[in-house]
């Protein structure tokens, strides 16, 4: 095998542009074609690719061994770079190669297990297992290099102003924040565990109350559960806390980054300020409450109009307290028709619906699965309301409002997918603010919390912590992107007593607040500014900004849907002696 003795790199293979000079570069071989007197090796890297050209005047040895090359050697090579009699103007170095006078074979490769090419078809639970390889597909490459440049750009804007960036520790105390936690045992401390972070939030609070005022890190969070296209069981966030700031401060420093962001890694243009919606109003128009703002197809509530109608689904919904909302599918009566209508009503029962009526309106008149029902002039008043014209279907739930948004949100995202009318390049960012405080849990009867314990409430709802917590709603704000929530973040408690209280209002005693969170409790005792800040989630970000259908496309190393990573066959087996170690048995499944 050759040596790099003599030869360092000067180029990378897309750097390659100007004929005239004599390079030096490296990579992986890509295609060979061997025409007989001469050969054409494509060498890629990271950058790009470039041809590689030997025939009857090169050195017989050089031609020799670019004669026994084959995909996926790494070799170096160096040459003068000439302009080609073929241009090939589909990539940047297509109108040069590079014509060889020394070729080093540093590495043979074996045939692999599949192609590695920009457009595969291969399996991907195959790619994962030879995820070093897959990882040399350009697309992937792009998606792993954008994922860098977000991070440098994180860390410029926050540093010019006047961010810190501290890292906070990656083995803690398990405290409840939602998800399920993994835990590292401890050998020193037998029957004792540590918790990997689900985020920093309790210890960049503690910064603020050690005075350090503009705090920023990205920081790797963990959370046992169940997995999807945008989870992982680890993720990175761009995370975030401010002191002597409200809501408004942190939410102009998350648009100056966004603003930022996407000029220096896309060159696009977000304009500012960015749209705002509350909780309710966002749940009330799109049944999200992370809503996909780049279409219409509003939720409509058409409650008033149908209470006094004939049809029971109707009107037992409402006397229930609940409402009948719709949402109205412009020009999809050719696309939604009744088996498709059929295929929505089962996927709306799979979610929580009674079931899904309808208005499919083609022809002259409208096919409504509810019609005999209606008396006169009642189903012109509801296609009025939802502004129904000929060539629209009009899709409808009765339900408790738990109910009935939720599912008209998901069928909304479901119906505009198979449309297709999601704009695809478009950038549609929106603030999410006022948050209810509570949520009513049907099952246990009692009011739990929608946010982690250390959320402010809004200053007006304060009196209702003990009377009303219906009405409590908190200085909360989340930053949603195409349908995704990029960050969630609120104005902390920096107040002693108000803590206290707010534990009190979740229901926790004295001695789960001691051991749970005393040390935070006990730190507020000597005094910590208001502060406040949020978490933006980086993967997610690099999802949507590289156009990727999974954070795994923007990941090096993911896990698949059961938390496993299959090229390392992790998790895996422990040997008894190093559970022994821990005074850990594991019990027979």
């Amino acid at each position: 095998m050759d040596t790099m003795k003599g030869l360092k790199r000067t180029h990378y293979c897309g750097e390659v542009l100007t004929a005239g000079e004599t390079v030096t570069v490296g990579g992986y071989v890509d295609t060979v074609r061997d025409k007989g007197g001469i050969i054409f090796i494509v060498l890629r890297d990271r950058t790009g690719v470039v041809q590689l050209t030997f025939n009857e005047t090169t050195d017989k040895a050089v031609f020799e061994k670019a004669s026994s090359c084959h995909s996926e050697y790494v070799v170096m090579a160096k040459g003068e770079v000439r302009e080609r009699e073929s241009v090939n103007d589909k990539i940047p170095t297509g109108h040069v190669e590079i014509f060889v006078d020394d070729l080093r074979i540093l590495a043979k490769a074996q045939t692999p297990p599949f192609e590695i090419v920009d457009n595969t078809n291969t399996n991907e639970e195959l790619r994962l297992k030879y995820r070093y390889l897959d990882l040399r597909r350009k697309p992937l490459q792009d998606n792993i290099i954008m994922r860098s440049k977000i991070a440098k750009t994180a860390r410029d804007y926050f540093y010019e102003n006047g961010f810190i960036e501290i890292e906070t520790p990656m083995m803690i105390k398990s405290t409840p924040e939602g998800a399920r936690d993994y835990l590292v045992p401890s050998r020193v401390h037998q029957g004792k565990f540590y918790a990997l972070p689900q985020s920093p939030q309790i210890y960049k609070q503690l910064l603020m109350v050690s005075g350090f005022d503009r705090y920023i890190q990205l920081a790797r969070c963990f959370r046992d559960e169940d997995l999807r296209a945008d989870r992982q069981p680890e993720f990175t966030q761009i995370d975030l806390e401010m002191s002597f700031v409200d809501v408004e401060d942190i939410m102009e420093m998350g648009e100056g980054f966004i603003k930022r962001l996407f000029k220096d890694v896309l060159n696009v243009d977000i304009p500012a300020p960015l749209p705002r919606l509350t909780y309710t109003d966002a749940m009330n128009r799109y049944g999200s409450d992370k809503p996909d703002t780049r279409f219409g197809m509003e939720i409509t509530d058409i409650s008033e109009i149908v209470k006094g109608c004939g049809f029971g689904v109707f009107t037992s919904a409402i006397e229930a307290g609940g409402s009948v909302r719709a949402i109205t599918a412009r020009n999809a009566a050719g696309t939604l028709t009744r088996k498709e209508i059929d295929k929505l009503t089962e996927y709306v029962r799979g979610i929580g619906a009674k079931g899904l009526a309808y208005v499919r309106w083609v022809e002259d008149a409208p096919n409504c699965s509810f019609a005999k029902f209606m008396g006169e002039g009642e189903l012109d008043s509801i296609l009025s309301a939802v502004g129904a014209e000929n060539g629209d279907v009009v899709l409808i739930v009765a339900d408790k409002n738990s109910v009935t948004l939720p599912t008209l949100g998901a069928l909304r995202l479901k119906v505009a997918k198979q449309l297709d009318i999601i704009p695809a390049e478009k950038f549609n960012f929106l603030w999410i603010t006022e948050f209810p405080f509570f949520e009513y849990n049907e099952e246990t009867e009692h009011w739990d919390a929608m946010h982690h314990p250390f959320t402010m409430p809004m200053d007006e709802c304060l009196r209702y912590l003990d009377t009303n917590p219906e009405k409590v709603f908190a200085k909360a704000y989340d930053l949603v992107l195409n349908g995704t929530e990029l960050s969630s973040g609120s104005i902390r408690i920096n107040d002693y007593e108000l803590q206290q209280k707010m534990f009190k209002a979740l229901g926790l005693t004295d001695e789960e607040i001691e051991a749970k969170f005393g040390f935070l409790v006990e730190a507020y005792k000597y005094g910590a500014a208001p502060h406040g800040g949020m978490g933006i989630g980086l993967d997610r970000l690099a999802m949507i900004m590289c156009g990727a259908d999974s954070l795994r496309d923007v990941t090096a190393f993911p896990k698949v849907q059961n938390a496993s990573e299959l090229m390392s066959s992790c998790p895996s087996p422990v040997d008894k002696d190093s559970l022994d170690v821990l005074g850990i048995t594991v019990a027979d499944s």
